[in-house]
């Protein structure tokens, strides 16, 4: 990847973008289209189709068919395994297209996307494919006269509903899964986000997946996801996004087929340094990038430091130096570090917190819009070096460059401080105490606990939620249990 590659690619015109549907493009069925807005420089790039209920509709009936007539789940699962690895490569050999096109879409670092998002979604295909044929059902111990056996079944019509920040990875973590369990889907892009996902779409026909298989349907969430929410169709829905749409999903699941759902909703992330912490230097590093990068849209964000009291303006000033050094910018630029907030929504959204913060009196460094004439939305990295426990930006998740700063004493002090939101996803330990280590792991309540590290787990461990950060499981094997019935089969011999 150089410079000059992403340069070429970056001007390259973009055509409208169709829904992808029972293995064809086609346009909405009322004609409507929505802008897509670059947060780069706030420009148009495209429109993408704005789908109508009919369009999910659609979807959902080509769904249904693809999966009844067993043109997916009858197949051997070796040659489902030969599909979805045939449709990894195709990914890979545009990775840098895919990554550049995506960015000019939702703002993303290109260092950051092309790890995150192509190559992503195709380590994801590659190792749930492999996994296809490895799975098994189960002989039960019975009583010698019966027979125990335990099938697992592919559920059937999957819908998904992903966000904008990594809509291949995290849309690969609900597909992959899904479709080499055997099952169909009809998945909705963010309306901020779709161009990428539509594109692997026409790249999974090309590399073999029947049509109906796998459908792809933009346009806004109260239309297109309500649809799929809402469908006697669907017998699995699965998101990752808001609490709010999150809780509607549920309600429509209930109204409709009792469909089950699994959410994951974002968090409020502890990020907890003690002062016996192996390297303070590289804990303040790790810590700014693990809330700026992506200008802090990431579900797991640590958005929240807590730190020991007698270190604490002594990592405060660390932090800060480690979050003035990050070129925030372009973010088809190489050097770039951190790139543009996804729209001018988010950015408004963003600074009310930081202004509401100061006005609040507290220690703010940072978080003030920059770049203003280049038309994009771009802010500086926000530190709030004093927030108490009882401030809306430590309580709510800002999906953004902010992170707050809060002293602690006692390791009791830090477990209660830790576990005081809402929200469960993720959390971090620095700490040279291996006993203080494991009993922070157990006593902080979030399915995702780093110590001495902060991000970068793989696929092999799975990633979910507590409390209000959801519920279920993306990544590992333990993905495939969502989109499986288990079926007895009870046989006297």
């Amino acid at each position: 990847m150089t410079q000059a590659e992403i340069d070429r690619l970056r001007v390259l015109p973009v055509e409208p973008a169709l829904h992808v549907v029972d293995g064809r493009r086609v346009a909405a069925s009322d004609g409507g289209t929505m802008p897509v807005v670059s947060p780069i420089d706030g420009r148009q790039l495209t429109t993408c189709a704005r789908g109508a209920r009919e369009d999910a509709e659609a979807a959902i009936a080509a769904a249904r068919r693809a999966f009844d007539d067993g043109r997916w789940s009858g197949m051997a699962p070796a040659a489902r395994k030969k599909v979805l690895l045939r449709w990894a490569d195709l990914i890979e050999a545009r990775a840098l297209e895919l990554a550049v096109l995506g960015v000019r879409e939702n703002g993303t670092e290109i260092g950051m996307a092309l790890k995150a998002e192509p190559a992503s979604a195709v380590a994801t295909l590659r190792y749930y494919a492999e996994a296809i044929d490895k799975l098994t059902g189960e002989i039960a111990p019975t009583d010698p006269a019966f027979l125990g056996l335990v099938h697992r079944e592919p559920v059937g019509v999957v819908g998904a509903i992903v966000p904008w920040n990594f809509p291949l990875m995290i849309g690969a973590w609900k597909f992959a899964p899904a479709l080499a369990a055997g099952c169909t889907m009809v998945l909705k892009p963010a309306e901020t986000a779709c161009l990428t996902l539509l594109r692997i779409a026409e790249l999974g026909l090309e590399a073999g997946l029947p049509p109906g298989v796998f459908n792809v349907v933009t346009g806004e969430g109260a239309v297109v996801g309500a649809a799929i929410a809402d469908s006697m169709q669907v017998d699995v829905l699965v998101f990752t996004g808001s609490g709010a749409t999150g809780r509607r999903l549920m309600e429509a699941a209930a109204r409709s087929n009792l469909k089950r759902v699994y959410l994951e909703l974002g968090g409020k992330s502890p990020n907890v340094v003690f002062a016996d912490a192996p390297d303070l230097e590289e804990a303040a590093k790790v810590a700014a990038h693990g809330i700026f990068r992506n200008s802090g849209q990431v579900c797991i964000a640590g958005s929240r430091l807590l730190v020991e009291r007698s270190i604490h303006a002594a990592f405060v000033e660390k932090l800060a130096a480690h979050a003035a050094a990050m070129k925030v910018g372009d973010p088809l630029d190489l050097a770039t570090q951190a790139g543009a907030v996804n729209s001018d929504r988010q950015l408004r959204q963003n600074l009310a917190f930081v202004e509401e913060a100061r006005a609040a009196g507290r220690q703010v460094i940072g978080g003030a819009r920059i770049l203003e004439g280049t038309g994009g939305f771009y802010m500086s990295p926000a530190i709030v070096a004093d927030a108490a426990p009882e401030d809306r930006v430590f309580r709510n998740e800002v999906f953004g460059p902010v992170v707050t700063v809060t002293p602690f004493d006692t390791e009791a002090e830090a477990v209660a401080l830790a576990n005081g939101t809402d929200y469960g996803l993720a959390a971090a330990v620095w700490t040279a105490n291996l006993s203080r280590a494991h009993r922070m792991v157990r006593a902080i309540r979030a399915g995702l606990v780093h110590v001495n590290t902060y991000g970068g787990s793989d696929l092999t461990v799975p990633l979910g939620g507590v409390g209000q950060s959801g519920n279920g499981h993306d990544k590992s094997l333990h993905a495939f249990d969502k989109f499986v019935n288990l079926k007895t089969a009870w046989v006297k011999l």
